[in-house]
């Protein structure tokens, strides 16, 4: 069975998006183990400077790298990532079960994105979108689209 880390800063504090995100955590249970790792996303002032946003981002780099597994394939979620179509994701998933890694670690970053550290270690940069999507919402996304992806795998008739 596959194993999924999630990493992600900050917290769902919505019910509403806690709720879509178990559910998919439910649904996954049998095809995948799945954890998740939230870490504290760094305070900023209302305008951040440059140089303070830089420097949020390279301590929650050191946050994230502390919590990637050894032996993983890592996915860091970003604007200039590729796009991917869910059978492509799908068959890339497929391919990590494979190929000696120990788990897939997806990387959801705070809302100035992740260091240039995190995307340096990430074997793939990936984007949902070009367009923009709150944060909490990324990872109900992606979560979905986890789940999709083993549906397509397992021959389901989710994704039909």
């Amino acid at each position: 069975m596959q194993n999924i880390n999630l990493i992600a800063l900050g917290s769902l504090k919505e019910k509403y998006f806690r709720e879509a995100a178990d559910e998919y955590k439910k649904r996954l249970g049998g095809k995948c183990h799945v954890s998740e790792i939230e870490l504290k996303d760094e305070k900023l002032p209302d305008n951040p400077s440059p140089s303070q946003i830089s420097a949020a981002l390279d301590r929650e780099a050191e946050k994230i790298l502390a919590a990637i597994p050894s032996r993983s394939y890592v996915i860091a979620m970003c604007v200039e990532g590729v796009h991917m179509t869910s059978e492509e994701f799908s068959s890339l998933l497929d391919k990590t079960a494979t190929s000696g890694y120990s788990s897939v670690t997806l990387i959801i970053g705070s809302s100035f994105g992740l260091s240039d550290k995190v995307k340096a270690k990430a074997d793939l940069k990936l984007s949902m979108s070009k367009m923009t999507f709150p944060h909490k919402l990324a990872r109900v996304m992606l979560y979905e689209a986890v789940y999709r992806a083993h549906e397509i795998s397992s021959g389901g008739k989710y994704h039909k």
